[in-house]
């Protein structure tokens, strides 16, 4: 008879005892954690897409330089506050004088490099009869392609010569060179037609390893020289440095950059900079930010989802002490204690929520795979932290919605319960 009393029970058969209660009503089970399950799914599954633009940006700001620093007249982040809008629509952008007072006072700085938007110009791209209009057209320094990592796929990117002679040459994109010659032709030295001026094909570009979506600025983009870019578009002011610190000195550079700016825009000590500075970390840390408000309303829906099915748990637990009221009191009867009760359906509602937990993370992981083969371009990976914490919230439902029921069954009168019918 010692073998029957609950207080020498040991947790395996306890557990054997749960996962009988769970074959018992398998169907009521699953409708009991559904709710779970959609919770725990949605969760991982959003936290693997994070995780995966994540991992991208990451492979992305590397392949363009670690020690980069990039100066702007605007702040490239999120902003909040119309005020902050206003006062940056009245900055002055950044000029030549600029990164060339950078280059030669910064001790920190390796190289700089400059960019300029080129705005109110037709950067429609002609060849024999084939009209390219999704081109991104900037003006850029010699400097450019070895500060940013760039690689030629053939031909060469601009010289020193081309910007000061101010002449006519591009080096384009991938996309680009596929819509205009999607024969593979070649290429370099071909004359084509840029807003009705005639320029020369000097290089293309590499497709980088790394991208967004399948997509990278440079894939569309088509590179002029700075000057020629002042020459047929003279309005162009906003100017984007690209600057290189040397080794080991990335937060030297930044000081020096930032002290070098602020005297030269007459900025007092007590205001804020009128000007914005970016390396990769922050790049990084803005993408944080953004993806921390995906990161909360995806934490909301699931926690409806875990409310919804912590209430079943609870419900289906209350019914399960009403079926088996007789069964507690021949418990009891043998010397079953409030607490080894209490353990029994507690353990068991932890049981079926851990189950529902674990359906979730098997069917997040296929709906990420599915979310991959349908979406090449989307990135997915599953954190361990994701499944570890799905299936650790998900018992802690079981705990917190399963006290209720436990208590009640553990104050049942045995005499009473031998007499339910």
């Amino acid at each position: 008879m010692k073998l029957l009393r609950l207080p020498n029970f040991i947790p395996r058969e306890t557990l054997a005892m749960a996962l009988d209660s769970v074959r018992a009503h398998k169907f009521r089970s699953f409708l009991t954690v559904l709710g779970i399950v959609i919770g725990v799914m949605t969760a991982i599954t959003i936290a693997s897409i994070l995780t995966g633009l994540r991992m991208n940006i990451v492979h992305i700001v590397e392949e363009y330089g670690t020690n980069n620093i990039y100066a702007f007249h605007l702040s490239t982040g999120p902003q909040i506050g119309g005020n902050q809008e206003e006062e940056e629509r009245t900055r002055k952008p950044l000029k030549q004088e600029d990164a060339d007072a950078i280059r030669e006072q910064a001790q920190a700085v390796e190289d700089v490099a400059t960019v300029l938007f080129v705005a109110w110009w037709d950067s429609t791209i002609t060849y024999q009869g084939r009209n390219y209009r999704r081109s991104n057209m900037q003006g850029v320094s010699a400097n450019y392609a070895r500060t940013t990592n760039l690689v030629l796929q053939e031909g060469r990117f601009i010289s020193d010569v081309d910007d000061q002679m101010r002449r006519n040459v591009m080096v384009i994109g991938v996309n680009v060179a596929e819509a205009l010659f999607p024969h593979d032709e070649h290429i370099v030295g071909t004359q084509v037609k840029l807003g009705g001026k005639p320029f020369e094909i000097i290089g293309v570009l590499e497709k980088r390893k790394s991208n967004f979506f399948g997509e990278n600025d440079e894939d569309n983009a088509v590179f002029i020289p700075v000057r020629t870019a002042h020459k047929i578009s003279p309005g162009s002011e906003y100017m984007l440095f690209v600057i290189r610190a040397r080794e080991g000195q990335r937060m030297a550079a930044l000081d020096q950059i930032e002290d070098i700016l602020r005297r030269r825009r007459a900025v007092k000590f007590n205001e804020p900079n009128n000007f914005d500075l970016t390396t990769s970390d922050r790049m990084i840390q803005q993408f944080d930010s953004i993806t921390a408000m995906i990161g909360v309303i995806a934490i909301a829906i699931s926690s409806l989802g875990l409310l919804v099915g912590g209430i079943g748990v609870m419900n289906i637990m209350l019914v399960s002490v009403t079926e088996r009221t007789q069964e507690i009191g021949i418990r009891k009867a043998i010397g079953a204690r409030r607490r080894d009760i209490v353990n029994q359906f507690l353990f068991e509602a932890m049981t079926l929520t851990f189950l529902g937990g674990a359906l979730g993370v098997l069917l997040s992981i296929g709906a990420s795979q599915i979310i991959m083969l349908l979406i090449p371009a989307l990135p997915a990976s599953i954190p361990l932290w994701a499944v570890a914490s799905g299936l650790t919230v998900s018992i802690a439902v079981g705990l917190i919605f399963g006290v209720w029921p436990a208590r009640k069954a553990s104050r049942l009168d045995p005499i009473e319960c031998l007499r339910y019918e």
